[in-house]
């Protein structure tokens, strides 16, 4: 496994509420949720920052690529942040790294990459990542 990630690391942080169907038959979040947060962190920030449609929107970003390393436990009732930085900006492309941290805890929990692709809704082809959805990515950046 790879070093532990510090909350330092990090650009942007989203709060996240642990539920109790989170938690698997071992008392501990399972991993396949790990992914749900991620995906909730970055889409919340895309909406919100980078005035994403997702609904209406002529882009859309599609999932190309995902990973996650772990470290600690998380389970149900703790209140968890992940923490967000953009670790590659290409042109239609965006890699992010993200990190899962009990609330004031400088250690992660967990680590991982996930990798959007922006593409037009309708004909599902990559295309340039929009002004404003990239001036918010670029603020994530180290």
């Amino acid at each position: 496994m790879s070093e532990t990630p510090q909350r330092s690391d990090y650009r942007h942080f989203q709060p996240i509420t642990t539920r109790w169907h989170d938690n698997d038959i071992y008392g501990h979040v399972n991993n396949v949720t790990y992914y749900s947060f991620f995906d909730s962190a970055v889409n919340s920030y895309l909406i919100e920052q980078g005035g994403l449609d997702i609904h209406d929107g002529e882009v859309v970003g599609c999932v190309v690529s995902s990973s996650c390393d772990y470290f600690a436990s998380v389970a149900y009732p703790d209140l968890i942040e992940i923490g967000l930085r953009v670790g590659k900006l290409g042109n239609s492309s965006v890699q992010y790294a993200l990190a899962v941290f009990k609330a004031g805890e400088a250690d992660a929990c967990a680590a991982g990459r996930f990798v959007h692709v922006f593409v037009e809704r309708t004909s599902n082809q990559p295309v340039p990542i929009p002004a404003q959805l990239r001036q918010a990515l670029e603020r994530l950046l180290p």
